[in-house]
């Protein structure tokens, strides 16, 4: 089953779905992982009610964080900022289908901390910069499985 879903992975990486970058968004953040070099920026369009009509991303990194962020914003179209700001960590790593090791992890959670902070933002109509501890602030939730 694992080789399926790295197949799909690898496939998302060389023909991502939502690449591109939108005029005028209505939410633009970015974020990266000094660690690694992924870099992601994430683009929303949204209606009067904050819910997310188009999602675009530009960015680069490995394998797991841009096929990551290819899925996110797949799930997230259709939804409020509320409901995508609840998401969680076992939602994302459930997208992406395989067990994987603590340091891919961070790249699988990039585009989730990335789109949490956008959301502060746009909340606290504040511009996050590094040097702020945003990551401490934003909380992604841990849900233990059943």
């Amino acid at each position: 089953m694992d080789e399926l879903y790295r197949q799909e992975l690898l496939e998302l990486y060389r023909n991502p779905t939502n690449k591109g970058k939108m005029l005028n968004p209505d939410l633009k953040t970015e974020d990266s992982n000094p660690l690694c070099g992924d870099q992601v920026e994430i683009q929303l369009r949204l209606d009067k009610n904050n819910k997310i009509i188009d999602a675009l991303f530009d960015g680069k990194g490995c394998v797991i964080s841009m096929a990551s962020t290819s899925l996110l914003l797949d799930k997230i179209k259709g939804k409020t900022l509320e409901q995508v700001s609840n998401l969680t960590r076992e939602e994302i790593l459930d997208m992406i289908g395989i067990n994987l090791t603590p340091s891919r992890i961070k790249c699988a959670m990039l585009p989730l901390v990335t789109l949490k902070k956008g959301i502060i933002e746009k909340r606290n109509n504040v511009k996050i910069t590094s040097e702020l501890p945003i990551k401490k602030e934003i909380k992604i939730k841990k849900v233990k499985k059943k």
